[in-house]
C-alpha cells in the first residue's frame, strides 16, 4: 500500500499504518516532509527539542537515546512507538515499512491514497514535519 502524506497528521497517520503494519500488509508512506503536526509552531518545536536535547538532562556524558531529526525518520519513530517493537511481531511489522521525504522516481507513476482517517478536521494551528526538522537542525 503506498500512501501520500501530504496535508496528513502526523498521529492519525501513524495509528493508521501501525494497524495495518501489524495486520501484515507492506506500507510506503510519500512525502514525509509536509505530514502535519497539529499544534502551534512553538509547541512542536519544544517537544522535539526536549526530546533531542534528553541526553544531557541528568548525565552530560551519557550519549542516549537518540532521537531523529529528519522528517521521515521523525514519522517511522512514531510508528514505532505505536507498535509492539520489543516482540518479534512487532519487529516484524516495523521492517515493513518504508518512509520517503519527497516522490522517488520508482513511485511517480503509482497511485498514492490519501486515507480520511488521517485528514485534518477543524485545525487551526499547524506545522509541517519538514519544517519542524529544519528547525532542530535537520539537513535533507
Amino acid at each position: 500500500m503506498i500512501i501520500d502524506g501530504e496535508g496528513l497528521v502526523l498521529g492519525r497517520l501513524a495509528s493508521k499504518v501501525s494497524k495495518k503494519l501489524l495486520e501484515g500488509e507492506d506500507i510506503t508512506v510519500l512525502n514525509a516532509d509536509k505530514i502535519v503536526i497539529s499544534g502551534n509552531k512553538e509547541w512542536a518545536y519544544a517537544k522535539y527539542k526536549q526530546r533531542i536535547d534528553r541526553a544531557s538532562i541528568s548525565n552530560p556524558r551519557r550519549m542516549g537515546p537518540k532521537f531523529p531529526r529528519r522528517p521521515d525518520d521523525i514519522f517511522r519513530r512514531t510508528v514505532r512507538g505505536m507498535l509492539p517493537y520489543k516482540k518479534p511481531k512487532g519487529r516484524e511489522a516495523f521492517k515493513s515499512l518504508k518512509v520517503y521525504v519527497g516522490i522517488p522516481r520508482e513511485f511517480q507513476d503509482q497511485e498514492a491514497l490519501k486515507p480520511l482517517e488521517a485528514q485534518p478536521r477543524h485545525i487551526i494551528k499547524s506545522i509541517e514535519l519538514g519544517r519542524v526538522s529544519q528547525l532542530l537542525g535537520a539537513k535533507y
